[in-house]
């Protein structure tokens, strides 16, 4: 009877040995993979903080872009679409990296809109994430003089 005993716990004890080393491996191969998505994700939230920032100065820049009327006396900043459009187009030429100007002019002839699109590519290519995905930003900055 003790002999069966002894086989027993042996051949149970026996079935135990190797797991925890699979289970440490699937924990690590998961731990890998968040870390490589996290990466990812930083890193397209600071491509897209990067893009607002530049519409940002692109619009300033536009907003910049008037020419001064003299109506009845009285000095008036008036933007026109054209000089909006080229302002930002020479902003975005020396700093832009990969970004292009989609759309600038002035709605109202007193503020500036631009739009500034780019795409980001991932740093770290992860299962989970995809290959490259297309961003957009839009800014509006009034002039200073009205």
């Amino acid at each position: 009877m003790r002999d069966r005993l002894r086989r027993l716990n042996r051949s149970a004890a026996g079935d135990d040995e190797g797991s925890i080393l699979i289970l440490t491996l699937g924990y690590a191969v998961l731990a890998i993979a968040v870390i490589l998505v996290c990466v990812d994700a930083t890193s397209l939230y600071l491509a897209q903080k990067r893009l607002d920032a530049l519409a940002d100065a692109a619009a300033l820049a536009g907003a910049d872009g008037f020419t001064l009327v003299v109506e009845s006396g009285e000095p008036r900043a008036e933007l026109t679409s054209d000089g909006v459009r080229a302002q930002a187009d020479a902003l975005i030429g020396d700093v832009g990296g990969g970004a292009v100007v989609v759309d600038a002019g002035t709605p109202d002839g007193i503020s500036a809109r631009v739009t500034v699109a780019d795409t980001w590519l991932p740093p770290i290519v992860a299962l989970f994430v995809p290959d490259g995905v297309a961003l957009e930003a839009t800014a509006t900055s009034r002039t200073a003089l009205r």
